[in-house]
């Protein structure tokens, strides 16, 4: 509108600017501003419109017809969307938000003025206008700036600006996945990812509510074809970051969300790098849960010959990169077969330290998964084996007994797996702030103490032990506080704040170990948890919709590796 701010303009030769033709062209410039303005009014609907403010507040009946008008500030009407609109009045401390829903309806555009009659109705408790008689689209509007939160400061304030625009400036850590490929929604975290309370022995410490938000998709369909947010690799790991997340906030499901209407910028989150090739003059041992290694079809592990085959192949992925000298499994089949398939699969790939061999378990139990214990004899020699019969454990303990090659150096290896956090029973061993059965892995863990006390005799007296596996406790609960008042350290991690093999729930946390003596863990030449299972999302794995070739997601615990010097 040139005439608030006129330029200087090429005078036609013979004429004069008057006052007149001045006044001439801002009454016209005025006219196209008032009209310009007039777009955005809505005509008179012949009723009164109710405020959404009234909606929200219960102050109408289910049932009854409304006229309400304001600015669509999201439209998610997709074939496989949320099947409406938000509309918006006012903007900050004034502004009011609620969803149309309109499945039926053509779809309406972002920034559109627009005026609704149809029934006041609830979804799952949420207030919404549904059932269209009338819809009238009035013009464009500016969107209201939406309303700066941030996480965790503002967590008490979300119930407030329900379905409306806001904006969380700050920058949000995907902290869980699992609902990824199920329904497009990942959990972000302010101040990153979220550990487990129990890691540090500090529970409650940290806000971990106040600190989530769940990023959905503009949809609660199922199963959405190809999930959203993945990156180039087909994958959106635990540790991703974006920033300045904008959208509409909502309430559904047990907790609060944003349906962006933005496009979300990724950072962080690559996969990890190889594991390092170990040195010839080194030692690796490494333990790693395989998640139901089950030959026998349609148990726990692979319903089908297809998914077997993804689930070995995976396995194997994962194993031969680790390329230890001794290794504790856990999860096989309570079955020999299922060991000597291990061992045939990882010896069908030759390698220059050797093919493995397996330490066959004297008393593997009788639930359905044991432990096993691998070597490769070229560079360890197996002395002696046993297994602890106690009753106290479900799936017995494993000890071996080795010499390195080309030397007399001896030590113990014992591979276990505690009892499960989970099958929690009505009365007794309940949880009470570690996870339900917490007695029996303290009993356990007590009980391997005393065990490996008594193993220790004689041409053994003096022979350090590792212990390798999952021990199901994080690193300050009370299995582990017995163990190390044992004398056990991690010989990987020295935060356990930082320490993490499993993601639960959205916190990870250390389940996977390899412990032992001061005197070994001075020998430690590198070591870490290889992270290239808990992060990643379900549907990658062998059983998922679409499994991913490689390593990734072959199990839903991390592999932990280390180097021990042998001199």
């Amino acid at each position: 509108m040139d005439w608030l701010n006129p330029a200087p303009r090429a005078r036609k030769p013979g004429l004069i600017a008057t006052p007149a033709s001045w006044l001439v062209a801002a009454v016209v410039g005025l006219l196209a501003f008032e009209s310009a303005q007039a777009r955005s009014v809505c005509p008179d609907p012949g009723t009164e419109r109710t405020p959404l403010s009234e909606l929200r507040a219960g102050a109408i009946a289910e049932g009854e017809s409304v006229v309400v008008e304001g600015v669509v500030t999201g439209s998610f009407m997709g074939p496989d969307q949320l099947g409406g609109f938000y509309l918006q009045q006012g903007s900050g401390a004034e502004a009011t938000g609620l969803f149309v829903y309109a499945p039926r309806q053509d779809p309406i555009g972002v920034g559109q003025r627009l005026q609704v009659q149809g029934a006041f109705s609830r979804h799952r408790g949420r207030p919404q206008v549904s059932r269209l008689t009338h819809l009238e689209t009035c013009g464009p509007e500016a969107l209201p700036d939406p309303v700066a939160l941030r996480l965790p400061d503002d967590a008490d304030r979300l119930s407030e600006h329900l379905d409306q625009r806001v904006r969380l400036a700050q920058e949000l850590t995907v902290t869980a996945n699992h609902d990824l490929g199920r329904y497009g929604s990942l959990t972000l975290a302010a101040g990153g990812r979220l550990i487990h309370p129990n890691q540090t022995g500090t529970p409650g410490a940290t806000r971990h509510a106040a600190r989530q938000i769940e990023l959905d998709d503009g949809s609660y369909r199922a199963n959405p074809d190809p999930p959203p947010y993945l990156d180039e690799q087909g994958t959106r790991r635990v540790g991703s970051r974006t920033e300045d997340l904008t959208g509409i906030l909502t309430q559904a499901f047990g907790g609060y969300r944003i349906h962006p209407t933005e496009t979300v910028e990724w950072s962080g989150g690559e996969r990890p790098s190889q594991v390092p090739e170990p040195d010839a003059h080194h030692l690796r041992i490494a333990t790693a849960n395989l998640e139901n290694d089950f030959v026998t079809l349609g148990e726990r592990g692979a319903r089908n010959r297809a998914e077997r085959e993804r689930q070995t192949a995976k396995l194997d992925a994962l194993l031969h990169a680790l390329d230890a000298d001794l290794l504790g499994a856990v999860e096989l089949e309570n079955a020999a077969r299922a060991r000597t398939a291990l061992v045939s699969r990882l010896n069908a790939r030759q390698t220059e330290r050797g093919d493995y061999a397996a330490v066959a378990h004297p008393a593997p139990g009788d639930d359905a998964i044991k432990v096993g214990l691998l070597y490769r004899p070229d560079r360890l020699r197996l002395v002696a084996a046993a297994a602890d019969r106690d009753a106290v454990h479900h799936r017995p303990p494993l000890l071996g007994w080795f010499e390195t090659a080309g030397s007399d150096q001896r030590f113990g290896a014992v591979v276990v797996h505690f009892k499960a956090k989970s099958g929690c029973p009505e009365s007794g061993d309940v949880d009470r702030g570690q996870g339900c059965w917490n007695q029996r892995r303290t009993a356990q863990a007590e009980r391997l103490v005393e065990w490996l006390r008594e193993q220790r005799r004689g041409d053994f007296a003096d022979t350090p032990v590792l212990i390798l596996g999952d021990l199901n406790a994080h690193a300050a609960e009370d299995p582990m506080r017995t163990l190390r008042a044992a004398g056990k350290r991690d010989l990987v991690h020295d935060d356990p704040a930082t320490a993490y093999t499993y993601v639960f729930r959205g916190q990870a946390g250390q389940l996977d170990y390899l412990l032992g003596p001061e005197a070994l863990r001075a020998r430690v030449q590198g070591g870490a948890t290889w992270p290239v299972n808990a992060d990643e999302p379900r549907f990658l794995g062998f059983d998922g919709p679409a499994p991913a070739d490689g390593p990734w997601r072959a199990s839903d615990h991390d592999p932990v590796w280390a180097d021990l010097r042998l001199d």
